[in-house]
């Protein structure tokens, strides 16, 4: 039987303890699951669970197009630090530990206008905080996307490195399109657990 999906958050939270940049991606296309899930990982961990698009658009609402670009990441790098500020509270140990913060709906960051690499944002806000993001996007290798069969073992939804597989959110005619290759990212793969 599949592992449930919150489950395999908390056992990529544990792994990416253990990594240089303390990212896990929950990756599944839209109305999938992953708010379910986070909100999950959430109740069982305590970790704060933080709405981007909603905490970035309120903060950044009075600034100019130009201001918004340039501030962007020192703001969501308060955002995240200003919920780091409870994690003594938390319920579970690991989490404590581990200073685990939870994005959601993260879409904001891909606005072409914002001028963000949005990999490269949250790699450097993981450096000192271990941050699973969800991920609207999908898993594709070379030129398709995953079917049902998983390249990851049976036992096992976490996904590390593939030299053949790419992290990808939007498709390749869309203006907000990225792809990333599958190295050194820590991967909850909805697939995997289907």
């Amino acid at each position: 039987m599949a592992e449930p999906l919150a489950d395999s958050v908390i056992r990529g939270i544990d792994q990416a303890t253990k990594q240089y940049h303390r990212l896990v991606f929950l990756v599944a296309s839209a109305g999938s699951g992953k708010t379910a899930a986070l909100r999950d990982v959430h109740e069982r961990t305590g970790a704060p669970l933080i709405n981007v698009n909603l905490e970035l658009s309120r903060r950044m609402l009075d600034l100019t197009e130009r201001q918004r670009a340039v501030q962007l990441p020192h703001i969501l790098a308060e955002i995240v630090d200003a919920s780091n500020a409870g994690l003594p509270a938390l319920q579970n140990d690991a989490a404590r530990k581990a200073g685990v913060v939870l994005l959601d709906n993260i879409e904001v960051l891909f606005d072409v206008a914002l001028k963000q690499d949005p990999l490269r944002l949250l790699q450097g806000l993981s450096r000192n905080t271990t941050l699973v993001v969800a991920w609207s996007g999908e898993i594709r290798t070379e030129g398709q996307g995953l079917g049902t069969k998983s390249p990851t073992p049976d036992d096992s939804s976490l996904i590390t490195q593939s030299s053949s597989l790419y992290l990808v959110y939007a498709t390749p005619d869309h203006p907000e399109y990225k792809r990333y290759p599958l190295r050194d990212i820590l991967v909850v793969n909805q697939k995997a657990v289907t």
